[in-house]
């Protein structure tokens, strides 16, 4: 039996007995024992299974530049990395726009604006659209991460990547989902333009936030997988298999209130099940893609 051969076995009799995932968490660990890092490789990995949780911070901190490539230099990497989170939030403890008592996201929130050079006049100003989007990532990616100075570090490069990598993707993928939703269910497309809700719909939670507070952590980091490893339009298939699911629920609803406020609050129950699904509708229509927009 050849090496191919006797893998597919093992994947396919650890799927049956219960251990799905065995064989790519052993992949995954050989990749990460690697001198150099391939991040081509470690992309793929991640487009194309979930990452298990002991190692997600680890690749996410990789993918997204936080940590070079080569291992011998992460822990000197991370002490700067750390060093630099502690000179920023110094800076905004002495101008006396964070205290002690300032929520960790607000906190997250300040020391990008600074970093970025948009810090407002006074912490009083109301925040901006762009802002209230940080605001709910930072909030879940604090769930995900433990360390404070990963979490934020990783919030930080996380949206930098909306805003630089995908600038031009973003505002495409309203008119995206429309296309897939059409392929999937044009029924149900046409009751959402009959009831002209198509322009309505909670874009900017779905994919400005990322999904940030419509799904639970647990379920939104597979996604977030994605995202990071060089993909946004996973965001377009989950938003496609959320109008797939409840299906019955929003087509008993005739107004485009009343179903953008149903999406805007989904049941959390359905949420795994909603993600495994999008992630297959994905490589349904996408392939696999490594990079793509």
């Amino acid at each position: 039996m050849t090496e191919d051969s006797q893998r597919n076995f093992r994947s396919v009799y650890y799927e049956k007995v219960g251990f799905r995932g065995v064989e790519e968490k052993k992949s995954l660990e050989i990749l990460l024992k690697d001198d150099r890092l391939d991040t081509e490789k470690l992309c793929t990995f991640s487009q194309r299974f979930p990452l298990p949780s002991m190692y997600r911070a680890l690749v996410w901190k990789v993918l997204l530049g936080i940590l070079p490539p080569h291992h011998e230099s992460h822990a000197q990497v991370m002490m700067y990395r750390k060093e630099q989170y502690s000179d920023v939030l110094h800076a905004l403890k002495v101008v006396r726009f964070v205290s002690d008592a300032t929520p960790q996201v607000e906190v997250y929130l300040r020391m990008y604006q600074l970093e970025c050079g948009k810090l407002p006049r006074s912490p009083s100003f109301p925040l901006e659209p762009e802002d209230e989007a940080f605001l709910a990532i930072a909030k879940a990616m604090e769930e995900m991460v433990e360390d404070s100075v990963d979490c934020y570090w990783i919030i930080r490069c996380f949206v930098n990547q909306l805003n630089n990598k995908y600038r031009d993707s973003l505002p495409h993928l309203p008119k995206a989902f429309e296309q897939y939703l059409n392929l999937e269910d044009s029924r149900l497309l046409s009751h959402l333009r009959t009831c002209s809700a198509v322009s309505r719909l909670p874009y900017e939670l779905w994919f400005k936030r990322c999904f940030a507070g419509c799904l639970p952590e647990s379920s939104l980091q597979r996604v977030w997988d994605k995202v990071v490893s060089g993909s946004c339009k996973i965001l377009v298939f989950v938003a496609v298999e959320i109008l797939l699911t409840f299906k019955i629920k929003v087509m008993a609803l005739n107004s485009a209130e009343k179903i953008t406020k149903f999406l805007e609050n989904i049941p959390q129950d359905s949420s795994d099940a909603i993600v495994s699904k999008a992630i297959d509708l994905w490589h349904k229509h996408c392939g696999t893609p490594v990079h793509s927009a």
